[in-house]
């Protein structure tokens, strides 16, 4: 399920909900009466914007050339107290695991995780009370009405953050993109030079008895990603949301395997602490390429506190024994 260049993550929309109708002021008249009382109705509320959660949706491309979002004003309220037509709600439907956030602040308003799920990202005004709320015992028949709530205008910027249950982090030409075409279908975009993914690909991982697991190949680490340098933030926001992280290191690596997965643990505690808290498993990858002895020795140096596998994509190795790390570790 490689995205390619239409995996979009990131959009800027200017959202404009609907003004309240206007309360009416009017006064009950008909054949029998001449001087009725207060009988105007309510306006309408303006259109709400809503986010709602779509899990057949993996990108926000749909969004990206939607610069403005216009929801309808709601309707004035009209005499024998009738309610003005509420304004049609605008409703975006967006990936799971989109977070929305004020473009001006920063702030995070919240995000969707869920099929279905709808939240109100920029509410439409008020409609207006009519006359008929005014009414009091010196005041019988008031002339007046509220006029609707304005509308919000406001920049919003949606992100998308992968969920996946694993994520696969490692330097460039770690392996990465090889292990997921290989257990998974999806297809990534798989070169020997650095950053051949620019975008996470998603790929669904058969296991034992129909089970499953999502597994996500994310944009290379480089040291200085949390400082920003080479695709930095815009790769770490992509493991915020996966609940093991599984580090690859290549047999062949020009460091030792221990010091290469010390300087990725930092850039990831670098970005944010918190990142700590999730399970790690550390494969060392291209071990087609280490002979028994090598591989003992190669063991010896590794952390000790982290589990690790030797795989070898290309050669089929220790495959099963990596999924079964790897759902140990989903499980709990």
């Amino acid at each position: 399920m490689a995205q390619g260049s239409n995996f979009v993550d990131y959009v800027k929309i200017c959202c404009r909900s609907g003004h309240g109708g206007a309360g009416s002021a009017h006064l009950h008249r008909d054949k029998h009466t001449a001087k009725g009382g207060p009988d105007g109705g309510d306006g309408g509320r303006g259109g709400h914007i809503i986010l709602k959660g779509n899990n057949q949706l993996w990108t926000l491309l749909h969004l990206k050339y939607r610069k403005h979002v216009i929801a309808e004003p709601g309707g004035s309220g009209s005499s024998a107290l009738q309610h003005g037509k509420n304004g049609k709600d605008e409703i975006l439907e967006v990936p799971l695991g989109t977070i929305a956030r004020n473009a001006e602040t920063g702030e995070i308003l919240f995000d969707i995780t869920e099929d279905g799920e709808t939240k109100i990202l920029t509410a439409g005004g008020r409609g207006g009370l009519g006359n008929w709320h005014f009414k009091t015992p010196t005041q019988q028949t008031p002339r007046f009405a509220q006029p609707g709530e304005p509308g919000k205008e406001e920049w919003i910027v949606l992100e998308l953050k992968v969920l996946a249950d694993v994520g696969l982090v490692g330097f460039p030409n770690a392996g990465k993109s090889t292990l997921l075409s290989v257990v998974s279908a999806a297809k990534p975009e798989i070169a020997d030079y650095p950053f051949t993914t620019l975008v996470p690909n998603l790929g669904i991982v058969s296991y034992r008895d129909g089970k499953s697991f999502v597994m996500a190949d994310i944009p290379g680490i480089i040291e200085g990603a949390s400082e920003g340098k080479g695709l930095g933030y815009r790769f770490l926001r992509h493991i915020e949301r996966n609940s093991v992280l599984l580090f690859m290191v290549p047999a062949d690596t020009h460091r030792s395997i221990s010091e290469e997965f010390d300087i990725l643990l930092h850039e990831l505690t670098a970005y944010n602490p918190e990142l700590l808290d999730k399970p790690r498993l550390l494969a060392i990858t291209k071990s087609d390429l280490l002979d028994e002895e090598l591989q003992l020795e190669t063991e010896r140096e590794l952390p000790k506190e982290v589990p690790h596998v030797f795989i070898s994509s290309v050669a089929q190795k220790g495959l099963q024994e990596l999924k079964d790390l790897i759902w140990k570790a989903i499980v709990g």
